[in-house]
This record gives structure tokens, sequence and C-alpha cells, in this order.
């Protein structure tokens, strides 16, 4: 493109020198020459940024340097320059001839066909495409519209062609655009442009050269239609030149961006065998060591979202010299930009619209960037969901990251988030394989109860006998010869045997409470008082928590209706409920750290037509929206440590109000503010 509004430049000086008509003639139309291959260039140029190989466009560039090449004959008979002649100031102006009209039905078509694919496509293009394609506009505008000045003295309109200098300007913009927005790899645009002079000199240059040296020879042999064979062998070089052109233009790529190509092939075939690796680390380290050794890349690192922090966090970098950010929280501006945008995003691009722009947002990006030692960031996307990103640092080479470099790092993104959560999802189920494990070992222990309470009671049966028998043997001694010392000492036995009957008691009703609530269903349904169940709960629940700590309040009148139940499988429904909110409780005052926090826990009751509707209520540590979806999963749980719970409490739970007792069960929570549990049990008749 630049080359044709060159040539006509310089054909245009040279026509405007030209001391005589012969001389003015000949550079008018080289000028129309060189000017006819403007709009078929300008159009491919436009496909190029748009990223566009549709076959009709490939179609209309074809066809396009085809009927430009004839165009090129064509302009050196008067069918395009009629004449020359005297107009206004100027000592020599052209008159269009009977085809000139086609040439600007050509000239027209394809300049305004580009611009209105750049308007078209200008809202699906990324942001650097849109900077691209914004200055391309404006080039456009300033320059056909400033060249098209030229156009009514050729039909005798007297208008001067005072728009020539903005010509200049479009080629101005252009060259702003490809050095700062990266318009284009300008190693390869030189070799295209390399190619395209050679193809068509031949094209052009050959029926000339042999016009000219086999004149008299053609004259001799062909008579006055001599010129009919180089226009012949021009037609059929204008037709195979395209054709020659891309091919080489093929053969250049190829070996110019082999190495580009090998590495691009390299990730895509990577990203296919990501989904078979199922270690997370093993494969987030594949990820990083794949790109940055076969893109040459200094520096790689991997940001995970973390749901439970709501953070996300560096899982793995190579490079161990620097020293990235660990973590970025889900509100950091850089991560609000890159979940909207979902685009890769070029530090080169944000710090020049932090300077252009001055806006906060870009500095604030531009910060955030530098921190993390990003020269591209890739973001990873499943469907709708937000995974993390990947961060690349320079090339080695120090050469720019492409657009099919991007579009390669989109797709290896794509393919890692789908890789990353297979890996999370076998993790999660070996996880859960292993608390079903610790389930089924605790369900075995429960079925032991019986036989390991007998077994402890009788030991518990024989240190009270033993203690008895002890103290009445010292009770019937005579300690009166004994001295103050001995007695002193068998005071402090008589003491200590005391206290052992004291804890045989005691543990002694601790087995009772395992085992009545271990024998679930073996009372069957009755009707039950609140009261009873959470009497028969508090007196179980002591044994794991601290109810000193909390508050436990009975919010509902003596006279609450009888529900119809299962007194030990309702006493299990509210020891979870009470244990895990005992447990949020502890977490908050740990982690808010709060002045004056003590922990509550509510119970709450009234009759709601055939059902008693019960809400315990606490003011612990609450759970997340993220969670709020899982909590009845069985194997999900909310408690700080994965020791603390298997996560079948709220699962079991529900089971026995609606699938056991036929009621219903729904939760609210708040982060930070406290859980309510509303459940709904059938009245006694």
């Amino acid at each position: 493109m630049s080359l044709s509004i060159a040539a006509w430049s310089y054909s245009y000086f040279l026509w405007q020198v030209s001391p005589d008509r012969e001389s003015a003639l000949f550079w008018c139309r080289m000028l129309s020459a060189a000017a006819v291959f403007i709009p078929v260039c300008t159009f491919r140029f436009v496909l190029s940024i748009l990223n566009k190989r549709d076959f009709l466009q490939k179609a209309l560039v074809l066809f396009g340097c085809s009927l430009s090449a004839i165009f090129v004959v064509l302009s050196f008979t008067p069918l395009i320059v009629k004449d020359i002649r005297p107009k206004m100031s100027f000592s020599f102006w052209p008159d269009a001839g009977p085809l000139y009209i086609l040439y600007l039905v050509l000239f027209f078509g394809y300049v305004l066909y580009g611009a209105f694919l750049m308007i078209n496509q200008y809202h699906l293009l990324s942001s650097s495409g849109k900077n691209q394609t914004k200055y391309v506009l404006l080039a456009f505008l300033l320059g056909f519209t400033g060249g098209a000045t030229n156009f009514p003295l050729w039909y005798n309109i007297n208008m001067l062609p005072v728009g020539n200098i903005l010509v200049a300007v479009h080629v101005c913009i252009i060259t702003y655009a490809i050095a700062r927005y990266r318009l284009m790899d300008v190693t390869l645009a030189v070799t295209r442009t390399g190619i395209f002079i050679a193809v068509y000199t031949l094209v052009l240059g050959l029926p000339f050269a042999a016009a000219f040296s086999f004149k008299n020879l053609l004259g001799d042999y062909f008579g006055p239609s001599w010129w009919i064979w180089p226009l012949g062998l021009m037609a059929v070089l204008a037709t195979s030149g395209p054709f020659l052109y891309i091919y080489l233009e093929r053969k250049a790529e190829d070996r110019l961006l082999k190495e580009q190509r090998r590495y691009q092939e390299t990730l895509k075939q990577a990203s296919v065998g990501m989904t078979r690796i199922r270690d997370l680390r093993r494969l987030l380290d594949l990820i990083t060591h794949i790109v940055t050794k076969t893109v040459r890349i200094a520096y790689a690192a991997i940001y995970l979202y973390d749901a439970e922090s709501d953070q996300f966090l560096l899982q793995v970098c190579r490079d161990k010299g620097r020293t990235p950010m660990a973590k970025l929280t889900s509100h950091n501006p850089l991560v609000t930009w890159i979940s909207l945008k979902r685009e890769p995003l070029l530090y080169e691009e944000i710090k020049r619209k932090m300077q252009d722009t001055k806006e906060e947002v870009f500095k604030l990006l531009e910060e955030n960037m530098r921190l993390l030692f990003a020269s591209v960031i890739v973001p990873s996307f499943l469907e709708d969901r937000f995974m993390g990103f990947i961060v690349l640092g320079e090339k080695v080479s120090g050469k720019i990251y492409s657009r099919e470099d991007l579009d390669v790092f989109q797709v290896l993104a794509s393919q890692a988030a789908l890789a990353i959560e297979n890996a999370q999802f076998y993790e999660e189920t070996k996880q859960m394989q292993e608390q079903v494990a610790q389930a089924e070992k605790m369900a075995t222990i429960g079925t032991m109860a019986d036989g390991l309470s007998h077994q402890i009671n009788n030991r518990f049966y024989a240190l009270s006998l033993i203690a008895g028998d002890t103290l009445d043997t010292i009770k019937t001694a005579d300690t009166s010869k004994c001295s103050p010392e001995v007695r002193e000492m068998i005071e402090q036995v008589n003491h200590a045997l005391d206290r052992i009957q004291s804890n045989v008691i005691q543990g002694g009703e601790v087995v009772k409470g395992i085992l009545k609530y271990t024998r679930k269903g073996e009372e069957g349904f009755a009707a039950l008082t609140l009261d009873q169940i959470l009497d028969g709960t508090l007196e179980m629940v002591q044994y794991k928590i601290k109810l000193s700590e909390v508050d436990i309040v009975r919010s509902y009148p003596k006279d609450t209706p009888l529900i119809k139940g299962n007194q030990v499988q309702l006493q299990e429904v509210f020891f979870n409920f009470i244990d895990n909110a005992y447990d949020a409780i502890v977490e908050r005052k740990t982690m808010l750290e709060e002045k004056g926090y003590r922990g509550r826990i509510t119970v709450f009751a009234a009759a709601k037509e055939e059902n008693l509707e019960i809400i315990i209520e606490d003011n612990g540590m609450g759970i997340k929206d993220d969670f709020s979806k899982k909590v009845f999963t069985p194997f999900f749980t909310t408690k700080t440590s994965s020791r603390k719970g298997t996560g079948l409490g709220l699962y079991v739970i529900r089971r026995i109000i609606a699938d056991i007792h036929k009621g219903k069960i729904s939760f609210e929570s708040a982060y930070k503010v406290g859980t309510r549990f509303v459940v709904e049990l059938p009245l006694a008749e």
C-alpha cells in the first residue's frame, strides 16, 4: 500500500515539474498506473489487520490485482488519460478517458468496502485491535478525502486539489500506528513488500522490456499490430502474478516464522495432552515448563482462584530469582479488568494507555502487571467461571508477542482450565474417598458401642468395688496409735479414693449417654417436647464442647406443642446444629477478635399449620455465598480443619428431617454475621 502511494507521489511530482507536454503526459500516465494499485493494496491491508481470511475477500483481492494489472496497461492509452492541457493554474492537467469512470469505481469500491469492514468489525476487536483500527480509519478518512480532490479537475470541474497534503498525513498516521501499536511485524512486512515489488516488476517490467527491446523485430513480423503481443504477455503475467505472489509469500513466511510456528504447534499439541494429567501440581509445573522452554520466555507463573479465601493465589512460577505477588484479591483492578474483558492483556499496551489517557485504572493495571513481572497475562475461563490466569514474561529473543501467539496462548489457557478442573476434581474425589473411609470407621465404632460400653462399665464397676472396699477397710482400722504423718497420709488416700468413686460414677454416665446416642431408632416415634430433645442433646454435647463459653437461649413458650419424632435421631440433629454453631463461634472469635463478643445460640419455636417451626440461630462466622449451595452435599465441610468433620453431618440431618420425619429444613447465612437453620416437624396428634 505504501509503495503504491509512494509511486503515485513521485509520479505526481515529476508530472508537475515536467518541462514539456510529452514528458508531462508520460508521468501523468505513470501516476495513473501507480494509483490503480492503491485501492486493492489498501483492501488487502484492511483484511490483514482484521485477520479476515474468508474466501470471498481472498477472491476480491485476486480479482482486484488482476483488474489493476489490466488498468496499468490501459493507463498508457487514451482510454484512461485522453489528453493533457492547461487547466486553471496548472500548465498540464489531464482529461479523463472513456474508461476512467471504471477506474474510479474500482478505486472507491475497494476503499469504501475496506472502511465498511473496519467499522463493522470494530466492536469485535480486542483493545489492541481497536487502537490499530482507530488510527487506520483516521488515516483513510484524511488520505483518501485529500486524494479525491484531484478528480474533479479531470472532468473540467474547476476545483483545485487542495487536499494533497493529507496524503502525506495518511502515511504518517499509518507509520505511527505501526511503531506504537504493533500494527504489523515490520520484518515480515518488508519481506512481503519485497516479494510484491519483485513479482510486479516481472509482471509489468518484462512486457515493457520486450516492447522496447524487440519493437523493430516485432514490427517486421507483425506489422502495425506488434503491440498486441507485449500486451498479451502482460495479461498472462498479470493473471499469474497474484498466484505467484501468494506462493512466494507463503514460502517466505514459512521461513521467517519457522520458529514461531514450531512452538505454536508444540503448544497446541501440549494443550490437548494436558487433560490426561491428574496431579494438579504436576500439571501446573508442566504448563509453565512447556511455555518457558518452547517459547523461550524469561518468566512464567500461574495463579488460580481459591474460593475459600476469595483470592487468586500463586501456584507455581519459573525463574526463582524474581519474587512476584503471592496473591491478588478478587476485587483487585487487574482481576476485575481481566474477568470483564476476557482477553489477553499486554503490558506495553497498558503502559501506553496510561501515558496517553492518564486514567487511574490504567495506572493501577500497569502497577499490578509490573509487580507480577508480566509482559502478557492470559486469562483461563471454564465456560463463565474465571479459573485463573497465566503470567508470561518477556521473550528471551526480545521479539514481540504476535497476534498468532496470543491466539495460541488463549487455546492453551482454555485447555488448561479444563485440565485444572479435572485435576481438582480428582483430588476432591481422593479426599472424599478418605472421608468415606473415616466415616465407615466411625460407623463401625458406633456398632461396637454396646460391647465397648459393657466392657468399660465392667472396669468402672471393678474400680468402684476396689475403692469402696479400701475405704471400708480404712474406716474400720484403728489409727489412734499412728503418728500424725501416717494419719495425714491415710486422709489423703481416703480423699483420693473418694475422687475415684466420684469419677467412676461420672464415667458411667458418659458411657450411658454414648450408648443412648448410638442406639438409633430403638425407641420408635413418640410425642416429644422440644425441652426433652434439647435436654438430651445438651447432656451429650457437653462432653465435646465447652458450654460455658456460649449462651444457649430457649426463646419459646413452655406450652409449645408436642412433635412426633424419634428422640434419639432428633437429638442427633440438634447435636450437629449446636456443634456446628460452636465451631462457627470459635472461628469468629479467633479471626475477628471483636471486643466484647460472646457466642450465642438461640432456639425459637412456633406452631405453623400442622408443623412446629423450629429456628436454631447463632452469631458465629457464617457461611460464604460460594458455599451456600453445598452445605447439604455429602462430604462438604466449612470447618477450618478437615480433621474436625467429615462433612456428613448436615447431609445426614437433611435425611433425618426430610426422609424419616417427613419434615422440611432450610437455612440462611451471612458471612461474619451468623447462620439460621429453619426446621419444620409434624405435630403430635
